[in-house]
């Protein structure tokens, strides 16, 4: 093993660390632990709320431990409920490993890959057959299950709950039970499902595993981090993505991402220099040191000094005279047209510099031409 970590490092900004003496006792056995991560595969991307939990296993890992992270190939076929107030959709089987493929690839930006043991929670539970289900669901009982938050909440409002989602918190419980778990790792939102590991495992007749929980890291709008928002950084993102995202946070959350994100108290000083130097930890981690100065570089000049980027790239007019801008601005930046013809609106389109007042505009005037659109969206008109 390497040099052994103490409770407080492994545990670093842990908001839920149960039973309190349980991971002493635990490094107290003199091996290395089998620490558990378990992601559901509904998107194809992690993003840096997510990699929360990630950083607390290689927390374990830089110590000697072994990091399992399960991949929920299998679970995600039910989709987690934690925090929902109706059911998840089902996603196709296809879109489900496609997703698969990609996570393994993003977690090792953050892990330490001779140290992880990688395992898709199919290999046991599309193996479980009815008598073993119901030798599952005997381990808790259904009043248990709805003391949980959100179930409870849906309970009273009458909301409809599926057999299938009573079942996810044995599904990852019994994932724990399969690579036997001495710890397991999630966010707040997880707690209830990390302790019926706990419950589960003991009635198998494993020693329970301790529960270690992160905090929720909140996006630059005060809200949850989501993908399909798009409020979220994620690990894969283009460089200059990942900078400009970052440069969102406001003041008064710095000390927050910086708590979480770079496990560092905010830098003295100005909190332009602070965001900037969070920004660049957070490109050079998942992109390299180049990565960061370029991503710097493209920030100051399209955003400070509202320059134009240097690889600018050409869009083709369509054929006709006078050129309907609208319909030029959406297909060049996937914009819609009554966006595009709000930003004409508002001044924010613009000629070779020049804000345009209309929504046509004479060919020759825009072959050429860069056009604008905000501050940062810019093409080359070619004709």
């Amino acid at each position: 093993m390497s040099a052994p970590a103490d409770v407080s490092t492994l545990a670093r900004n842990a908001v839920h660390l149960l039973p309190e003496d349980g991971l002493a006792e635990k490094l107290r056995l003199g091996r290395p632990l089998r620490v558990k991560l378990g992601i559901d595969v509904t998107s194809p991307d992690i993003h840096i709320g997510r990699a929360i939990p990630l950083q607390r296993m290689r927390a374990f890992q830089d110590a000697g431990h072994i990091g399992v992270l399960i991949i929920g190939d299998y679970t995600t076929r039910i989709g987690d409920p934690s925090g929902r107030s109706t059911e998840r959709p089902i996603l196709d089987p296809e879109e489900i490993d496609r997703n698969a493929q990609t996570y393994l690839e993003q977690a090792l930006l953050i892990l330490d890959r001779d140290r992880t043991e990688v395992r898709l929670n199919g290999e046991w539970l599309a193996k479980l057959d009815f008598a073993d289900v119901l030798r599952l669901t005997r381990t808790i009982t259904v009043a248990q299950i709805l003391e949980r938050d959100d179930f409870a909440q849906r309970m009273g409002a009458n909301e409809p709950i599926s057999v299938s989602e009573l079942l996810y918190p044995l599904m990852q419980a019994y994932d724990s039970v399969a690579v036997e778990a001495d710890v397991e790792l999630g966010g707040t939102d997880q707690l209830y499902n990390l302790l019926a590991g706990r419950t589960v495992m003991e009635a198998y007749g494993l020693e329970p595993q301790v529960v270690l929980t992160t905090p929720l890291l909140l996006s630059w709008d005060g809200a949850k981090m989501s993908s399909s928002v798009g409020n979220n950084i994620p690990l894969t993102a283009p460089p200059e993505e990942q900078f400009g995202r970052t440069m969102r946070i406001p003041d008064e959350m710095l000390g927050e991402w910086w708590r979480l994100v770079a496990e560092q108290p905010v830098p003295p000083g100005e909190p332009m220099e602070a965001k900037l130097e969070l920004a660049r930890l957070i490109v050079r981690r998942s992109h390299g040191e180049d990565a960061a100065r370029e991503a710097e570089a493209h920030f100051t000049r399209v955003v400070r000094e509202h320059a134009a980027p240097d690889d600018v790239h050409e869009h083709v007019l369509p054929a006709g005279d006078p050129v309907h801008l609208p319909a030029v601005i959406a297909e060049a930046f996937g914009l819609s047209t009554s966006d595009a013809r709000r930003m004409i609106g508002q001044g924010g389109v613009k000629l070779d510099g020049a804000p345009v007042e209309g929504l046509d505009v004479a060919r020759a005037e825009a072959d050429g031409k860069l056009l604008q659109a905000g501050k940062r969206r810019f093409a080359r008109l070619v004709s």
